[in-house]
């Protein structure tokens, strides 16, 4: 027997999904159907704490949503298959692409609110900049498969003439912050900056192979997850105009700026090592993201981003050399 105006929360074990699950509990809200593959317990520590109604596996989730959708309010959809360095793109038709749009249709059959990750992987090089405008998600062209399967759900959702009453895309940048221990090499670079330095005193960065910039001046937006969980709430909350967004900082920092940090929040001298970057992945290495976030801004939001010196030292002293999750 379950509660009407449940609340779904794709990807719930994960780094952002068990984020958003803390934020909505902070707003009490308690009535959250999570779903993830639960079999993979490295995460569970990402739920420690939280409050839900229920959990429901991954891979039995359509067939239940289809049976109580009635009782459903809102979607967020935050669960993906996020390796960038993953090739088979038929993981990625499967969880990324095919399992999202059936999600939609079932939102858009019972009107039910949809809110969903992007990713600005589908920027790839950056080519045309990265504006957050919808007649620009055509001309796209992502870097890998992952970045693929991100735009080719993005351009089908721009082609559905059926919509659930309220929708949002969001394009998530670099993000960084708490309950990312599980991700091994897909976790920030504050995360493996901290490892590093406990480990040899020293952090290692990719030098530059382009002469417009320094050894470790490539540029990244990165932005906390905490502000990315305060932005999907409040828009799924405010439910303003349907779309899809960027979800940035909306200034690029350097990767320098976001080590210093690091070494900073840990009181350690800091000590940086350029080492050449992979040639397997020189081609396609981006020296530079920005989110413009006026879209977003337009719609009235105007809370403050953290600031990346103020976003690493409460990640790295809160929760990084503590143990602690959000």
């Amino acid at each position: 027997m379950y509660f009407c105006n449940m609340i779904v929360v794709t990807g719930a074990l994960g780094f952002i999904g068990s984020c958003l699950i803390a934020k909505l509990n902070s707003l009490e809200k308690t009535n959250l159907i999570l779903v993830d593959d639960f079999s993979r317990t490295k995460k569970d520590k990402n739920l420690k704490g939280k409050i839900f109604e229920k959990k429901i596996e991954r891979s039995l989730f359509i067939e239940w949503f289809k049976e109580n959708a009635e009782k459903v309010n809102e979607v967020y959809h935050i669960g993906a298959r996020t390796d960038t360095t993953e090739f088979d793109i038929n993981i990625f038709d499967k969880l990324n692409l095919n399992y999202s749009k059936s999600l939609w249709n079932i939102c858009v059959k019972y009107d039910i609110a949809f809110v969903y990750a992007s990713s600005a992987a589908t920027y790839g090089l950056g080519e045309f900049g990265f504006n957050d405008d919808h007649n620009l998600i055509e001309k796209l062209k992502p870097l890998n498969p992952y970045g693929e399967s991100k735009n080719n759900f993005d351009k089908w959702v721009l082609h559905q003439q059926n919509q659930p009453p309220f929708w949002a895309g969001f394009k998530f940048f670099n993000v960084y912050g708490p309950n990312e221990f599980h991700k091994g090499r897909m976790a920030s670079v504050v995360l493996h900056a901290v490892n590093q330095i406990n480990r040899t005193g020293e952090m290692k960065l990719f030098r530059s192979h382009n002469p417009k910039y320094k050894d470790g001046e490539q540029l990244r937006d990165f932005v906390y997850v905490k502000d990315v969980v305060n932005v999907i709430s409040s828009m799924m909350m405010r439910k303003t105009k349907n779309g899809i967004y960027n979800l940035g900082s909306g200034k690029a920092r350097t990767f320098n700026d976001l080590v210093k940090a690091t070494f900073k929040a840990m009181n350690y001298k800091i000590n940086i090592v350029y080492v050449d970057t992979p040639l397997d992945i020189r081609d396609r290495y981006q020296y530079f993201t920005e989110a413009n976030m006026t879209k977003l801004q337009l719609l009235g939001y105007y809370k403050s981003f953290t600031s990346l010196e103020d976003g690493v030292k409460d990640y790295v002293s809160n929760y990084l050399l503590k143990g602690n999750y959000f």
